[in-house]
């Protein structure tokens, strides 16, 4: 549910939002509940141009809200290039072939990875929780209805340690680091839509996800 509600509200993520009503009272936390209900009630308020514009406002005009986690780590630099390297690994170790239009690092596709293979997908959300806690900072100063699916993504997570947010209050200060490289081998950062995974070695079967692609995810991933 998290990786539909953190989509560009095009009509095919739109047409998921009865989908995720239908599925709400399997989640088992009323707080979750509450925070899922609160982002579709929003978005089912607006017209289709004008979710389509609080999205790009949200989320594509300013980095510090980017919806690429590893770039609050390392920035446009060589360390992200390799991080991004290493999570097309971890897909297709899990038998998942990451879409070519899209950057591996995209929060909802990393969400539909965890949610189809929880043991891996739950590591990459570890390995990226500097990014998530800091995206989750942003939208809450932004006062936007998604800061509430970043909560529940983040209370899923273990409490993290002092040292770990002492580290990322740093970064929130100090920023990523600015070396600039070019990223075109791994896609352009393309946020208008999610292509399903395929199976490793096998063509994706369509370029739009299908409502059970996602509703198959566990504990609101």
């Amino acid at each position: 549910m998290a990786s539909i509600l953190l989509r560009y509200p095009d009509e095919t993520m739109l047409a998921c939002l009865d989908d995720i009503t239908a599925v709400l009272p399997a989640v088992d936390d009323p707080a979750d509940r509450a925070r899922f209900a609160t982002a579709r009630d929003h978005l089912r308020r607006l017209a289709p141009t004008q979710a389509a514009q609080q999205y790009v406002d949200t989320f594509d005009h300013t980095r510090r809200r980017s919806l690429h986690l590893t770039y609050y780590r390392h920035g446009d630099t060589r360390a992200r290039g390799m991080a991004l390297l290493a999570l097309k690994h971890t897909y297709r170790q899990a038998g998942h072939e990451p879409p070519e239009a899209e950057l591996p690092d995209f929060l909802p596709l990393v969400l539909e990875f965890a949610a189809l293979a929880p043991e891996p997908g739950h590591r990459i959300l570890l390995q990226c929780r500097p990014g998530l806690e800091l995206l989750r900072q942003a939208l809450h100063e932004h006062s936007t209805p998604y800061a509430g699916v970043l909560d529940t993504l983040c209370s899923r997570l273990p409490e993290p340690a002092r040292h770990e947010r002492d580290a990322w209050h740093r970064l929130a200060i100090e920023g990523p680091p600015g070396e600039q490289v070019g990223l075109e081998p791994f896609g352009p950062p393309k946020q208008t839509g999610l292509e399903p995974f395929a199976p490793h070695g096998h063509p994706t079967a369509s370029a739009d996800p299908t409502p059970e692609a996602f509703l198959s995810a566990k504990e609101g991933r």
